[in-house]
C-alpha cells in the first residue's frame, strides 16, 4: 500500500469573501471595485489584478433578491392592512415602492456574493491553474 498525500489548494476562507462581495468589492483583496456600472461584473479587479471574468451569477441573484423581498414584504402587508385598515390603493402604491426600492438595493449585494461564493469555492474557473 503506497502513501498518496494530496495537497489541498490554499483556503479561501468563504466568510471574508462573502462580506467582501456584499459591500461590492473584489473577493480577494476587498479593495477593487468589483461591479462597474450596476450589474456588471469587472473582466479583472483594479487592485490586485483577479480575473473576475469567470464568474458565472447569471441568474441566481435575482432569483434570491425576489424570495428575500417576498419573504419580508408579504407579512409586512398583511400586518399592515390588518392593523391599519388602509385604502387597497395606498397600501399598494407603499408597498410597490418598498419592493422596488429593497429590490434595487439588494441585487448588486447579492450579485457581489454570488461572485464571491464562486471564488472562494474555486468554481467555473477560478481555481489555481485555470484558465478558461
Amino acid at each position: 500500500m503506497t502513501d498518496v498525500t494530496i495537497e489541498p489548494e490554499d483556503d479561501r476562507p468563504v466568510k471574508p469573501a462573502l462580506l467582501r462581495g456584499w459591500r461590492r468589492r473584489c473577493p480577494a483583496c476587498g479593495e477593487g471595485a468589483l461591479l462597474k456600472g450596476y450589474l456588471k461584473v469587472r473582466d479583472a479587479c483594479p487592485a490586485c489584478g483577479e480575473a473576475l471574468h469567470h464568474q458565472r451569477a447569471d441568474d441566481g441573484p435575482a432569483y434570491v433578491t425576489i424570495l428575500i423581498v417576498g419573504h419580508l414584504m408579504a407579512p409586512l402587508i398583511g400586518w399592515a392592512f390588518v392593523e391599519f385598515r388602509p385604502d387597497p390603493l395606498v397600501l399598494s402604491g407603499i408597498f410597490a415602492t418598498g419592493c422596488v426600492a429593497l429590490s434595487l438595493y439588494l441585487l448588486p449585494r447579492i450579485k457581489g456574493m454570488f461572485v464571491a461564493l464562486q471564488w472562494a469555492k474555486r468554481m467555473h474557473g477560478f481555481g489555481a491553474g485555470s484558465d478558461v
